[in-house]
C-alpha cells in the first residue's frame, strides 16, 4: 500500500514503482512518502540506517528492501530488482525533491515521448545546492557531453524510464557513478533522453556524499571513471508497448 497524497493527481496508465535510497532519512520519510502519487508503490531501499527509517518507511506503508552493501547505486539497483512495474522512478529520500513531479515524468515515458526522463533541479532557496556540489555536477555534465554528445544540464537523482529498458542496460555501478552509467549507456544504446526542470528544496538532514568537499570530490571521481569506460554495444531495447 502507498502511502498517498490527499491532492495527489489521478493514477496513470500504467503501473509505476518508486524506488526510494535510503541511509538516516527517518526526518524526510513522512513528507516524501506522503508525496509519491495514488497508486504507485514506494520502494524504500534501507542502505544501513541506524535511525528507524525502514521500520517508518513500513509503518507508513512502504516497500522496504534492504540493501547491506552500501553505496547509492548499490540501493539504487536493489531497488530496481525488487520493482515489477512497468515503469520504474528513482527520487532521493532526503525532501530535496517532490515525487509528485514524477508523474509528468512517467506520463511523456508511457506515451512513447522519452525513453528516460531527468530532472533537472532548480535551487528554491540558498543552501540548497552547495556551490562545490553545483560545480562538480556542472563538469560532469561538460564531460558527458564531450563523450556523448548529451546537451544535458544536470545529472539529478530523479528520473523514470521503463523497467525492462533500465534492465537491459545492465548496470554495474553500485556507488556513485551509477545515475551516469544509466544516461551513458542509455546514450549508447540510442535512447530518446530528455530533461525537466524541477524545483530543489533544502534537504532534510546533512547529505551523505555532496554535503561535504571531499564526499563531492569522491562522486566525481567515480563518475569520471564511468566516462571511461568504452561504448557498450547493444540493441537498443523494445519499446514497441511505449508506442501504442
Amino acid at each position: 500500500m502507498t502511502h498517498s497524497s490527499p491532492n495527489a493527481p489521478r493514477s496513470l496508465p500504467a503501473p509505476v514503482d518508486v524506488v526510494l535510497p535510503c541511509l538516516d532519512e527517518a526526518a524526510a520519510l513522512p513528507w516524501v512518502l506522503s508525496r509519491v502519487p495514488a497508486g504507485w508503490r514506494a520502494i524504500v531501499v534501507d542502505n544501513g540506517s541506524t535511525d528507524g527509517s525502514a521500520e517508518l518507511a513500513r509503518s507508513l506503508g512502504a516497500t522496504v528492501v534492504h540493501e547491506p552493501r552500501r553505496g547509492f547505486g548499490a540501493a539504487c539497483h536493489a531497488g530496481l530488482g525488487a520493482a515489477d512495474a512497468e515503469v520504474v522512478c528513482f527520487c532521493d529520500c532526503d525532501a530535496s525533491l517532490d515525487p509528485l513531479l514524477l508523474e509528468g515524468f512517467v506520463r511523456d515515458v508511457v506515451a512513447g515521448r522519452a525513453d528516460l526522463v531527468l530532472g533537472r533541479r532548480r535551487p528554491q532557496a540558498r543552501g540548497a545546492w552547495p556551490p562545490h556540489a553545483r560545480a562538480g555536477n556542472l563538469a560532469l555534465a561538460r564531460m558527458l557531453r564531450r563523450r556523448t554528445g548529451l546537451r544535458l544540464h544536470d545529472l539529478g537523482p530523479l528520473r523514470a524510464a521503463r523497467r525492462a529498458d533500465l534492465l537491459s542496460l545492465a548496470l554495474t555501478d553500485r556507488r556513485s557513478g551509477y545515475p551516469l552509467q544509466m544516461v551513458v549507456r542509455a546514450a549508447d544504446a540510442g535512447w530518446h533522453i530528455e530533461e525537466r526542470d524541477v524545483p530543489y528544496l533544502p534537504r532534510a538532514g546533512k547529505s551523505k556524499v555532496t554535503g561535504t568537499w571531499r564526499g563531492t570530490w569522491h562522486a566525481v571521481r567515480d563518475m569520471r571513471a564511468v566516462l571511461t569506460e568504452p561504448p557498450v554495444s547493444r540493441v537498443p531495447a523494445d519499446r514497441e508497448g511505449a508506442q501504442r
